[in-house]
């Protein structure tokens, strides 16, 4: 049980174990049962201190500096550190094996652990010797800082929280997703991974949740619990934690996620690798997760317009007397640039040349590094006589209810998202025929300012009689940053559709 020490109450925290027992060190071994653990300021530094209850010289010291707490089972962990004996400045690595009375303690000290250790180390205050920890979660070791604090800071502004609460497809699908699966929500502990305003967790509650942990790791989190006080009969129901999913502790293991993990492309953000680590340390087995999968979609496209528009921007490079300077030198290097940024927009759906293959990517199955690179080999065969200009790109998710299934999508035609569409610009379009063959590879690696390297390749086969016998006739290349896109988002135009476009109207995906 937790001790409250008075007016020390913010400088020492105290737990009794059932028993912990240390492992062999350069110290004779021993047992120590039971014991008292306490977290304790000293100069500003965060100590953590088990002693035997009985024997006040039996302890063992540990600086949160150097501290990891792993869990080995539910009532279980290990605390590995530097430590040292009373008496003595010789430091050594030891270990001590923790037995808690039940879960909910072995919970609430880790939770303790974590937030000694963010208050003390993380959030930079120095140590003795001057120098900040160095310690890393997974996430930072992931994700370079810079790009870590401006994700943080864009999505803890209510400005965007607003614009995404907006978009009623999104919104409205995520609600009717959960009401009318309650069964899967009633009675059942929910995990909000990246909860942002706490609306997700609130529609949980609605549903007839047991309780809800909204985790939120920006300045989000204290709107999330202000919007979540503020409806008293569903926020008693309500925990929210403020915290990097790969860092928090949690009291009790899930029944079932709810997140919106989706960026452009579904992928980009990268936030599909928290919700698996979510997955994997705090669901239940066989435990439900909204969305459950995720299909991107892609198929070439043909668009004069817009190719003609990106080209266009370049040929600012090609003055030759601007101001007495000729700018034609990087006006190759501009034009690639040009067309290293994915179209983020609306597009007309019969801009389309084939019909659309997909890539499904199961959350509750896939492993967080499989999500770290994407090989996906491309065929087609087009529909219509036409200039390829590149391949578009949309998504959907499926939320896996017990009675009711239900998609989110993104795809051209239908209502228009937030996420809109995605397409990949070739600065070199190749030319295919109704009938033709086109291949090609979309190949994405994920980088640390939390998005993707796109590579594509299309390429068009020999068509007519002896095409079998034929190579590969056309070929065109781009890579593009996932992370820089061009957010065109127009509404779809109104084209001219030319005669040999019109048996393309009812194109219909691939089975």
């Amino acid at each position: 049980m937790e001790g409250s020490k008075g007016e020390e109450a913010q400088k020492q925290q105290e737990f009794v174990l059932a028993s912990i027992s240390e492992l062999a060190s350069s110290s004779s071994s021993s047992s120590l049962t039971p014991a008292v653990a306490r977290f304790s300021s000293e100069d500003g530094v965060g100590k953590l201190r088990f002693q035997q209850e009985a024997e006040s010289d039996a302890r063992v010291n540990v600086d949160l500096q150097t501290a990891q707490l792993f869990k080995l089972g539910p009532v279980q962990s290990v605390c590995i550190s530097e430590g040292s004996d009373t008496g003595t400045e010789k430091l050594f690595s030891r270990g001590v094996t923790i037995h808690f009375k039940n879960e909910e303690e072995s919970g609430a000290f880790h939770n303790a652990f974590e937030q000694w250790k963010k208050d003390f180390i993380v959030q930079g205050k120095k140590l003795p010797n001057g120098e900040i920890s160095s310690s890393k979660s997974k996430f930072d070791d992931k994700i370079e800082p810079s790009s870590a604090k401006m994700y943080f800071h864009y999505y803890g502004q209510l400005l965007h929280q607003q614009n995404m609460l907006q978009d009623y497809v999104r919104t409205g699908t995520y609600y009717a997703a959960v009401i009318e699966n309650r069964v899967d929500f009633t009675g059942r502990v929910v995990v909000d991974v990246g909860a942002g305003s706490g609306i997700l967790s609130l529609f949980a509650a609605q549903a007839g949740a047991k309780h809800v942990y909204a985790v939120e790791a920006s300045e989000m989190a204290e709107y999330a619990r202000k919007l979540i006080a503020g409806n008293p009969s569903l926020g008693q129901r309500i925990t929210v934690i403020k915290g990097k999913v790969e860092e928090v502790e949690l009291p009790e293991k899930a029944d079932i996620l709810i997140s919106e993990p989706m960026g452009t492309l579904l992928i980009n953000e990268r936030m599909l690798e928290t919700y698996v680590i979510a997955r994997d340390r705090f669901l239940q087995p066989n435990g439900k997760m909204f969305p459950t999968l995720g299909r991107i979609h892609m198929a070439p496209f043909s668009d004069e317009y817009l190719f003609v528009e990106i080209a266009n921007k370049a040929l600012f490079w090609q003055q030759q007397n601007y101001y007495g300077v000729d700018l034609q030198p990087l006006y190759a290097s501009a034009f690639q640039g040009y067309f290293s940024q994915p179209v983020v927009d609306a597009f007309d759906p019969r801009l389309l040349v084939a019909p659309s293959m997909s890539h499904v990517i199961d959350f509750t199955k896939i492993n967080e590094e499989d999500l770290y690179e994407f090989d996906i080999p491309l065929r087609f065969v087009a529909a219509v006589g036409t200039r390829v200009h590149g391949l578009a790109c949309w998504f959907d998710v499926l939320f896996d209810g017990s009675t009711v299934q239900r998609w989110l999508t993104t795809a051209p035609g239908a209502p228009t998202t937030h996420w809109y569409q995605l397409r990949c610009v070739l600065s070199q379009p190749i030319y295919v025929m109704a009938g033709q063959e086109i291949t090609g590879r979309l190949h994405m690696i994920a980088h640390n300012a939390q998005s993707y390297t796109i590579y594509l390749t299309l390429a068009a086969k020999m068509w007519g009689p002896g095409a079998e016998q034929g190579g590969i006739i056309q070929e065109s290349s781009c890579k593009l940053d996932l992370k820089e896109p061009y957010y065109r988002m127009s509404q779809p135009q109104a084209y001219t559709i030319t005669q040999d476009q019109q048996p393309h109207q009812q194109i219909q995906a691939q089975v």
